[in-house]
């Protein structure tokens, strides 16, 4: 299908901004920030290469609300000013190259490490009842009602740090994946007895208690939310989810049905991994929530390619996210609209430190000449680009070369490997996750 025809590549509202397309920038971790968690040079790069297509949405990789909700090192913050200010520089580069910008809001809960909690600030390791929690083997203490009361005003703040210091048009609030706010919505981890567990209407209380602070604090239309109903990732995924989320998702329709947007992960992903086949997928299905949210804004996140994502965008419309992808190609939204051929992502340097693997992807040539690749072999991280190709003024000094990029990688990969694998013996991945990305990274 053509660009001009796809609903993927058609105009539209949300919240307060109006889009050129539905690709969006779905939220992605990349641990670059400083160890005060603020965000530098490198990483305003990694965003202004991003930015580059007028018109887009993109969502922050997820971002602590308070130094209490960390637990990961070189994870961004929103709390302190040298924060906000690093922000704040990347919004307005975002805003001037005619983008839109949206932060997600992070609270890791019974996900984060002890030890970092500890380390920095003496916090404690608290989540939403008292079961370990993969891949931990202590479990963690049930927050009090004082500490939810104190992270729904974390919430509030973050919100307000975002929009009114920073410059965000929006910010979106965390409810997937297993941290904190999912924690507390799924019974695989909360086993409270109070006023916050149990039943239906206790399990969501929190998570809308969050909701209505950020709402309080920027306006409805700046607030979105995001769930992952089927997502086993981090050893979340309850019995049926079905009608928590459905209960979930009717609160908010009835107390803010202008909600910027819902941002639903599709039953297909887990955490970073994308299953081919889903056990029992006829059964799993995020249509539910958008026969409850009826035809307000959702975007979908599930692992799409250019051809899935414009067949998910005309028959529901989704606005897509899209987040292996982005990281290889700064210029994602041209080479979609040009159906050219697509850098593919080096899963080793997702959270490595530096640039390699960040902002050394190249951008697709003004007139490019294109290598063939077959269907069933994607190109790789600067293949893609014909050696004899020019490339385009703005960004001539970013494209390499096949042979200089993997030159260089191979130089790079060296040094870092011992990195990766470190990152990944310490990361909250189950025994069976950690040995398949150290077996990957050998590979």
């Amino acid at each position: 299908m053509s660009a001009s025809t796809s609903a993927l590549f058609q105009p539209i509202t949300v919240g307060d901004v109006t889009l050129q397309h539905r690709i969006v920038m779905a939220p992605l971790t990349r641990f670059r920030a400083s160890d005060e968690h603020v965000m530098g040079e490198l990483n305003h790069e990694y965003y202004e290469q991003r930015a580059s297509a007028p018109g887009t949405l993109i969502i922050t990789e997820a971002t602590f609300i308070a130094a209490e909700a960390g637990g990961y090192k070189n994870a961004p913050g929103i709390w302190t000013e040298e924060q906000i200010a690093g922000w704040k520089k990347i919004v307005d580069t975002a805003h001037a190259k005619g983008s839109s910008i949206y932060l997600q809001l992070w609270a890791l809960g019974a996900a984060g490490k002890k030890e970092v909690l500890a380390e920095e600030g003496g916090h404690p390791y608290t989540g939403a009842g008292d079961k370990v929690f993969e891949p931990f083997t202590e479990p963690p203490r049930p927050m009090t009602v004082e500490e939810i009361h104190q992270f729904t005003e974390f919430y509030a703040t973050a919100s307000r740090n975002a929009v009114e210091k920073a410059g965000f048009d929006g910010v979106e609030v965390h409810m997937a994946n297993g941290y904190l706010l999912d924690q507390f919505l799924q019974t695989n981890t909360n086993n409270r007895t109070d006023a916050y567990g149990g039943s239906v209407e206790n399990r969501i209380r929190f998570p809308l208690a969050a909701l209505d602070a950020v709402v309080a604090a920027v306006g409805v239309k700046r607030a979105a939310l995001r769930i992952s109903p089927w997502s086993e990732f981090q050893g979340m995924r309850m019995d049926d989810p079905i009608p928590t989320f459905s209960a979930l998702v009717q609160r908010v329709r009835e107390t803010h049905p202008d909600l910027s947007y819902i941002h639903v992960i599709e039953p297909r992903v887990d955490g970073n991994d994308v299953r081919e086949h889903v056990e029992g997928e006829a059964d799993e299905s995020n249509d539910f929530v958008r026969a409850i949210w009826g035809d307000r804004r959702i975007i979908s996140a599930g692992g799409f390619s250019r051809a899935s994502g414009i067949e998910a965008a005309g028959k529901t419309g989704d606005l897509i996210a899209y987040g292996r992808s982005f990281i290889a190609n700064p210029d994602l939204v041209r080479r979609l609209k040009e159906d050219l051929p697509l850098n593919v992502a080096e899963r080793a340097t997702y959270y490595t430190p530096g640039p390699v693997g960040y902002t050394d992807y190249p951008f697709a040539p003004a007139a490019a000449t294109f290598e063939t690749v077959p269907e069933d072999e994607p190109a790789s991280h600067a293949s893609s680009i014909s050696e004899h190709t020019a490339v385009s003024e703005d960004h001539s000094m970013k494209a390499k070369t096949r042979s200089q990029s993997q030159r260089r990688r191979r130089s790079a990969m060296k040094s870092v490997l011992d990195v990766v694998v470190s990152l990944i013996r310490e990361a909250p991945f189950s025994p069976a996750r950690k040995t398949h990305a150290l077996q990957a990274v050998k590979a």
